[in-house]
């Protein structure tokens, strides 16, 4: 279902309010959210359950879009992180392609823009799983994970983006947990805290 139309009439509608002002994130969280808007649509008429698609490491750092990608009834990776939804992806293709080939090879990407991955504004999930895996299921401090070899100033980011994205982790579905600390009941976190 092309959002194109819908996109242009929403920027349209927006105009004279965002007048001035040089495009950004913003436009890009419009297409996450049309979509969101469509499959509910489609959810609610069909009576059938959005499966939300984020996992345990875009939501730990909240790199997701508040009622887009984050929209539906269940979160079914969330408990997984992306170096492991990989490992996963591999496992269900062992004996012949369920999985397009290319959805596992090429970069990840939110697709919101042209060319835009996921390292423009994250670390690579080979770095930033591993740190994550520390914080939060080992419940590691940030001096622990540096003395483990990780660099302070990426541990720092990361640590910071986990913390930041707390709100938005209490907005989200509930997903299946398969590990020792899922977020929601496992990780609960205040949203107002002072870190």
């Amino acid at each position: 279902i092309p959002i194109t139309p819908v996109l242009k009439a929403e920027i349209k509608s927006l105009k004279n309010i965002f007048k001035g002002r040089k495009k950004d994130v913003t436009e890009e969280n419009l297409q996450a959210r049309i979509r969101g808007m469509t499959l509910m649509a489609l959810s609610n008429k069909l009576r059938r359950m959005v499966i939300s698609t984020g996992n345990k490491s875009e939501t730990a750092v909240g790199y997701a879009t508040l009622y887009g990608d984050m929209c539906g009834g269940l979160a079914a990776i969330s408990d997984v992180y992306k170096t492991d939804v990989y490992k996963l992806a591999h496992f269900i293709n062992r004996d012949k392609e369920i999985i397009p080939r290319r959805t596992i090879t090429r970069a990840p990407s939110a697709e919101l823009r042209v060319g835009q991955k996921d390292t423009d504004s994250l670390p690579p999930y080979e770095k930033l799983d591993p740190i994550l895996r520390l914080y939060i299921d080992e419940m590691k401090t940030k001096d622990e994970i540096v003395r483990l070899g990780h660099p302070s100033a990426l541990v720092e980011d990361v640590i910071r983006m986990v913390d930041r994205s707390e709100f938005k982790r209490q907005q989200a579905a509930p997903g299946l947990r398969v590990s020792t600390k899922a977020f929601g009941a496992g990780r609960r976190m205040p949203i107002a805290a002072k870190f």
